[in-house]
């Protein structure tokens, strides 16, 4: 299955409405998001077009669509007019024999790995920099960068999983800026 794979969105309609295109455009059978889907946070600007409500009704149309996780910045009163989980702290699917396990980044990341074996894949959002790399004893990490804010003089992006290739695209054209496979 082909997912799109996209982090930080942080209330913003703009970039939401952007993803959405991206995501027909691409014909992905999933979206998943890792995390900070509504509120922008107290360290962050507030993203272009800020309108949390906005972004609420489009992703509850979509709801069937999504699978997401928990951000630093996601709580149960987002939880509460969202028609769809966004609670959970991170979820494991396989790609073949590797487990890719996709959290949002403020508990589990490159220095508090979760339970790993040699291969696996550590997917996850929150420093709003993209990134694919190998690291330590044979395993990766992925980060699709930020929807809405990003940092570092990244572009706003998001990734396709094809296989076991992660394609990192820009949000505004769907221009592909990098790719990574892991092994």
């Amino acid at each position: 299955m082909k997912w799109m794979i996209a982090s930080d969105l942080h209330g913003s309609a703009y970039w939401c409405e952007k993803m959405v295109e991206r995501y027909k455009e691409e014909g992905a059978g999933k979206l998943l998001l890792l995390g900070d889907i509504l509120y922008h946070g107290p360290r962050n600007d507030l993203p272009k077009d800020y309108a949390p409500k906005k972004v609420i009704e489009i992703l509850n149309g979509m709801k069937e669509e999504l699978l997401c996780i928990r951000g630093n910045c996601d709580c149960e009163v987002d939880q509460m007019v969202l028609k769809f989980p966004i609670l959970a702290d991170y979820a494991a699917f396989w790609l073949g024999d590797l487990m890719v396990w996709a959290t949002h980044g403020h508990v589990y990341n490159m220095n508090n790995l979760p339970p790993f074996k040699k291969g696996d894949v550590l997917l996850h959002g929150h420093t709003h920099i993209p990134a694919a790399q190998s690291f330590g004893d044979g395993y990766y990490y992925i980060n699709p960068g930020s929807l809405s804010i990003p940092k570092e003089g990244s572009k706003n992006s998001y990734m396709i999983l094809e296989g076991r290739t992660f394609t990192l695209k820009s949000v505004e054209d769907g221009s592909v800026i990098s790719s990574f496979t892991v092994e």
